[in-house]
């Protein structure tokens, strides 16, 4: 259950965790589409999305504030207006904006809780999904209005929903830093239980080996 992972908890197993009713159908094409999600610490939720098949990139960044402030130290500090995110690029042949949500509330982070991840606290690790048009923003809406409304979660979605103004890419050191650092604390008994969480529940929805 996802009580056993997020404070939160959960009436819904991950194993029956609801589809979006609303989503984008696949592409008839190949191509490039982009989202970007803010769940706390980038280096964890960076983590899981590197796992999904269709997700042919994940960078680590910054949105919601200024470009002369977005750095680690100046973000760190809560004072910005920014948070962590990630910034997804994937196949809408293969993927859709939907399922990156579902994986986003299921497994990637915590979405009842205001401005924090369990000890990450701070306007900086708030739940956010900055949408990048209309279409994104009624999608996210719509999932938010499910999940609520079939009480999948004990407490109520605090998930932002905010307009992408602009992304910037977190320094050299912070990308793919889960998969560079296994053995770092906060790596193996954070990042690393939701990579296994997903592995357990979403097999299907993995790269390819």
């Amino acid at each position: 259950m996802l009580g056993s992972f997020f404070s939160g908890g959960s009436r819904t197993s991950l194993k029956d965790f609801p589809d979006p009713l609303i989503d984008t159908p696949l592409a008839a094409a190949p191509g490039d589409a982009l989202a970007v999600l803010a769940g706390g610490c980038f280096w964890c939720t960076e983590a899981v999305y590197r796992e999904l098949d269709g997700v042919t990139a994940v960078v680590s960044g910054y949105s919601g504030g200024s470009a002369d402030a977005a750095n680690y130290e100046a973000v760190c500090t809560g004072r910005t207006e920014h948070a962590e995110v990630i910034e997804i690029a994937y196949d809408p042949a293969r993927m859709s904006f939907g399922k990156l949500l579902k994986i986003f509330f299921a497994v990637a982070h915590d979405p009842t809780q205001l401005d924090r991840q369990g000890n990450d606290v701070g306007p900086q690790y708030r739940s956010a999904i900055f949408h990048a048009d209309a279409e994104q923003k009624r999608i996210a809406e719509a999932y938010i209005a499910q999940l609520d409304a079939a009480k999948v979660f004990a407490k109520p979605i605090v998930t932002r929903l905010e307009p992408l103004e602009q992304f910037f890419e977190a320094e050299r050191y912070h990308q793919n830093y889960a998969a560079l650092h296994p053995g770092q604390p906060y790596i193996a008994g954070v990042a690393l239980p939701k990579v296994e969480k997903l592995r357990a529940y979403f097999g299907e929805a993995l790269k390819k080996a």
